[in-house]
């Protein structure tokens, strides 16, 4: 991945310097098992409704507003027949407890204020919301009574709930009966594989659609159902697709086996990213025995289509890595695969996507687009990190279908856009199980530990270590990429502080090498069952840190552009870049009184619009201190630059060799905390940019022995933070 810019073109091409860490779902979403005559349904686990004082008013709570997902959003009341809203004074993370609990999500992640959500209709039920966090309901917390209230529709109050739900509670979002006007309730939605040859497949792409209700998993009659029903259930589970299925195998196969049909069918318009967003059908009818009845019909089968990333086999079951030829909008600053600001390329270069008007479902237009199934969120407020560049699209309005975000209507006015409205997408992906084969042990909390992999040897699978041997930063992306832990932060090449499982201290797997984009650790280069691993196991285990947040660096084009010239400059005025190695080695014959060298000189910006600070590896303990420069280096590369003939050999020697870290500007409400001077702490904190002028010793390349033609200028960052490096190409 890379920037490019010509100075010999009227456009450039432009992209940020940044490796998404991958990740994916668990494979919980789907049920593969044998299906028979009489095979037992596991038992439901048992939920038991917390007992609500019998002087509470009997309430009912609901997520609603837009530009959310759905475990978060507008905390909404049905009191005396009538929804209405809360008001954020005096709310807090108690209160938000109890809402998610009531709604049967674990816990509360958080709670927003200011009608972030949009601002509610109708009456404010609730004001000055005192809870203690074990009320079974929020009706239970005291207020200034129902509908008292001083607050206006701009202080409604929302709640993000964690994603796990309680075990055995219904599901949070009903299905609404249009019919008959009544709230269906359903726990869970899963394809179960039927036919063989799909049960021996991950992902599962085609079988029946079936739904949890009242602890038991039903089939959904096909009378009625449609191939934009079938759109969204395969959207849901991370297929852009469907596609037709043989029909009279699965009549066969149904004729044979007595099935447990819900007693519902299902209209979907074929846009919705969730199959509880469709209107409910035709209520089926019973027979005498009061078993919902299927006439002539049959259970509803899907049949989807797997993004190319995706494509099922029955040995590996995917692809080592996800890359789409000439695409035209890619995902960037997401630590997990199908997730990540929308970047779209018009004109030769790359730019974001405003999120006026961004919704569910033209992110699900990104998301199919790119192999992936309909959004599960469409992410506004530049959460996943601000681009650079233009900004190509605004008040995108799509209609669900288009082949390409490009396609939908925009627009093309962004004069009231920046980029701390960069939109981003968060999709459904398929669950592919690659976390159950590895994991972290040892380690003092889930996001760092000793590595260990679950391999076959000799005909049965083991626990066992990773020989460290050339263990990097771009193995541990890999890894926090399949157990979606995030970013990598860190690779450990000796790992004693950490006791892992005594039973996998044996190393199972050696020479790793890794490109970065894998999904699973056992899709990299490894030297498979013949390992050899010098060092032996025990404390030279590999080892990995990661982290939800990450620094997002990116290199100013433009400055690159505006400040680049040539520069004669006399040997004598060359003494420090000679002792750093930032001349060609035909320097040291250069006579210092009359000698000169010919330099190509710029200035380079880097900015850091990720989510977290950025901080050279090395403690202050193994910083070198520069004698030319007057400061410590805490990094000895940090970017390379480079001169490339048109065949992309390098030509020219000298290089920038090592790096002092730190805040030259901030943003106007961003203050700066690290600096070169004084021996302070170095790094780049959000918001701020580390500027190498062009009139610094090293900021250049030198060219004294190159012949006039045509090169490439590369400048490529080499940050180590599990996000990987950039280039920058330009034609001189």
């Amino acid at each position: 991945m890379g920037r490019c810019l010509s100075f010999n073109r009227n456009h450039w091409f432009i992209g940020l310097f940044f490796f998404s860490c991958l990740s994916h779902l668990g494979l919980a979403q789907y049920e593969h098992w044998p299906y028979y005559s009489g095979y037992p349904e596991q038992p439901p686990p048992e939920y038991h409704a917390p007992q609500q004082p019998a002087n509470v008013p009997k309430i009912q709570l609901r997520l609603a507003g837009q530009k959310r997902k759905h475990n978060e959003g507008r905390v909404e009341v049905f009191y005396s027949g009538e929804w209405g809203t809360v008001c954020d004074d005096d709310f807090s993370i108690h209160a938000a407890n109890v809402v998610c609990k009531e709604l049967g999500y674990v816990e509360a992640v958080s709670w927003v204020s200011s009608s972030k959500y949009g601002k509610g209709e109708g009456k404010i039920w609730m004001d000055n919301v005192h809870c203690t966090g074990k009320e079974v309901t929020l009706a239970a917390c005291t207020t200034n009574g129902w509908g008292v209230t001083d607050c206006k529709h701009t202080e409604d109050v929302g709640v993000v709930c964690s994603e796990k739900r309680i075990p055995g509670f219904k599901f949070d979002k009903p299905f609404l009966n249009q019919i008959e006007n009544m709230n269906i309730q359903v726990e869970d939605i899963r394809i179960r594989a039927i036919l063989a040859t799909y049960r021996r497949r991950v992902p599962v792409t085609e079988g029946y659609v079936e739904v949890k209700d009242g602890g038991n998993w039903k089939q959904i009659c096909d009378k009625h159902w449609t191939a934009k029903n079938s759109r969204v259930v395969c959207g849901m589970f991370g297929f852009p697709g469907e596609r037709k299925y043989n029909a009279k195998v699965y009549k066969m196969f149904a004729s044979k086996r007595k099935q447990n049909y819900w007693a519902y069918s299902m209209d979907c318009t074929g846009n919705e990213a969730h199959i509880s967003s469709c209107k409910l059908g035709n209520h089926l009818s019973v027979d005498a025995e009061k078993n919902i009845t299927c006439e002539n019909g049959m259970p509803a089968v899907v049949s989807c289509i797997p993004g190319r990333a995706f494509a099922p086999s029955s040995n590996s079951g995917f692809r080592k890595a996800f890359r789409q030829e000439q695409p035209l909008v890619r995902l960037k600053g997401g630590a997990k695969i199908g997730e990540g600001r929308v970047e779209v390329l018009k004109n030769g270069e790359w730019g974001t996507v405003c999120d006026d008007q961004w919704n569910l479902i033209s992110a699900s237009v990104v998301c199919r687009e790119l192999g992936f199934g309909s959004a599960q969120e469409a992410i506004t407020g530049a959460r996943l990190g601000q681009g650079m560049g233009p900004i190509h699209l605004n008040e995108i309005d799509c209609t669900g279908f288009e082949k390409s975000v490009t396609d939908c209507k925009f627009n093309t006015e962004s004069l009231t856009c920046n980029h701390e409205e960069d939109a981003a997408v968060r999709c459904n992906v398929p669950a592919m199980g690659f976390q159950n084969q590895l994991r972290l042990s040892g380690g003092r909390n889930p996001y760092e530990g000793r590595v260990e992999v679950l391999m076959q040897r000799n005909g049965t699978l083991k626990w066992g270590t990773v020989c460290s041997q050339n263990w990097s930063t771009v193995e541990a992306m890999v890894v926090c990429r399949q157990l979606g832990l995030g970013f990598a932060s860190h690779a450990f090449q000796e790992t004693w502080y950490w006791h892992g499982d005594v039973s996998a201290n044996d190393v199972i797997m050696s020479g790793v090498k890794c490109s970065g984009t894998e999904m699973s650790l056992a899709h990299c280069r490894h030297d498979g069952a013949q390992v050899s691993c010098p060092r032996g196991g025990g404390r030279f285990a590999a080892g990995v840190s990661c982290s939800e947040t990450a620094p997002d660096l990116v290199l100013s084009a433009e400055i690159v552009e505006q400040t680049s010239y040539l520069e004669d400059r006399p040997m004598f005025l060359l003494q420090c870049a000679l002792e750093e190695n930032c001349l060609a080695t035909s320097a040291a014959n250069t006579s210092i009184s009359t000698g000169y060298r010919r330099l190509l000189r710029f200035s380079s910006q880097i900015h850091n619009n990720g989510q977290a600070d950025f901080r050279p590896k090395n403690g202050r303990h193994a910083w070198i201190w520069h004698d030319c420069h007057r400061h410590y280096h805490s990094m000895e590369v940090f970017t390379h630059y480079d001169l490339l003939n048109l065949n992309g050999t390098k030509v020219a020697e000298g290089h920038k060799a090592s790096f002092c870290l730190e805040d030259t500007e901030c943003e106007s409400d961003v203050e700066k905390q690290y600096e070169c001077a004084n021996f302070g702490e170095q790094g780049i904190t959000v918001g701020c940019w580390d500027v190498y002028r062009h009139d610094i010793d090293c900021q250049w390349i030198d060219i004294t022995d190159i012949a006039p033609g045509d090169y490439l200028f590369q400048v490529r960052g080499d940050w180590d933070v599990g996000n990987g490096g950039g280039h920058l190409f330009t034609g001189i």
